[in-house]
């Protein structure tokens, strides 16, 4: 699949990560962040991350939410690996974020900290120009690439953010099944109703080519929002969805979460709903 990551843990991480993760995790600090050094990039690493941007360049026309191609305008990386520095000094002007470099995945409890501070967790080493199309663990292109432009955005940063305090509270009530859910569906894979039609914003789309055109072609189903069908949702790693949620704007999620600690006991005690699988109440959008 097209620049697609197949995760080896959960979209959040887990409490321990598994071996054999190809990240720097020797040199970790406690928060899960490396320390500020700086990165050496060769010229295939800019080659590798030219590439990439340019083929995704190509099809977000008429695919990518706006205020998110505007984000990643406003980060002007199209011609090499960016620097997480000048990157923050862009976010802290616009919506108070910074990006801090990590080794890959992060526990649970270390990545609901950074975003509850407003530090965004970026992957420090790129993908193999081998590996344009398919890459086990995220990378500094899924994460930056995918996740960073839209966190310009004032409503999208203050739903991450509250979204990282209501994950510090989920893990400890042993609640994260649906809360990967919800990131799953709303984070990595989201879409937007915009006037001239539904547009792409989640991070897990937009930095994979096959799942861009894919998500906004005439084969998947497309529901309404709607808190509680997400939280039960279950969703799949290995493939494209078959299924993606609509929302009318960022401030619906940030509203959402008030609304999820009443929800995520319901959603545990519930059987979730299968991959694809239909559901009572399902708002097919358009109809």
């Amino acid at each position: 699949m097209g620049g697609t990551i197949q995760p080896t843990t959960g979209v959040i991480g887990t409490a321990t990560l598994p071996q054999g993760l190809r990240g720097d995790y020797d040199r970790a600090r406690p928060d899960g962040t490396l320390p500020d050094t700086v990165i050496e990039r060769s010229e295939a690493d800019h080659a590798t991350w030219r590439t990439l941007v340019a083929r995704q360049r190509a099809i977000y026309p008429g695919r990518a939410a706006s205020a998110w191609l505007e984000g990643l305008d406003r980060l002007r990386c199209d011609q090499m690996v960016p620097t997480l520095e000048r990157a923050s000094a862009i976010l802290r002007a616009a919506t108070g974020w910074s990006l801090v470099p990590c080794p890959g995945l992060l526990p649970d409890a270390q990545f609901f900290a950074l975003l509850a501070k407003r530090r965004f967790p970026v992957t420090h080493w790129i993908r193999k120009p081998e590996e344009l199309d398919y890459i086990v663990e995220p990378d500094i292109f899924h994460d930056f690439l995918g996740h960073v432009p839209l966190l310009t955005q004032p409503d999208y940063a203050d739903f991450l953010e509250a979204y990282g305090h209501l994950g510090l509270q989920a893990e400890k009530r042993g609640q994260l099944a649906p809360l990967a859910r919800f990131y799953w569906f709303m984070v990595e894979f989201g879409l937007i109703a915009e006037r001239g039609g539904l547009r792409a914003y989640g991070a897990g789309i937009l930095s994979s080519r096959t799942e861009t055109l894919h998500a906004l072609s005439d084969t998947p189903r497309r529901l309404r929002f709607d808190m509680v069908r997400v939280l039960r949702s279950a969703y799949r790693i290995d493939d494209v969805q078959p299924v993606y949620f609509v929302i009318r704007d960022y401030a619906e999620l940030y509203a959402a979460i008030g609304e999820a600690p009443a929800l995520l006991d319901a959603a545990m005690a519930t059987n979730p709903i299968p991959p694809g699988g239909r559901a009572a109440g399902d708002q097919d959008w358009g109809c």
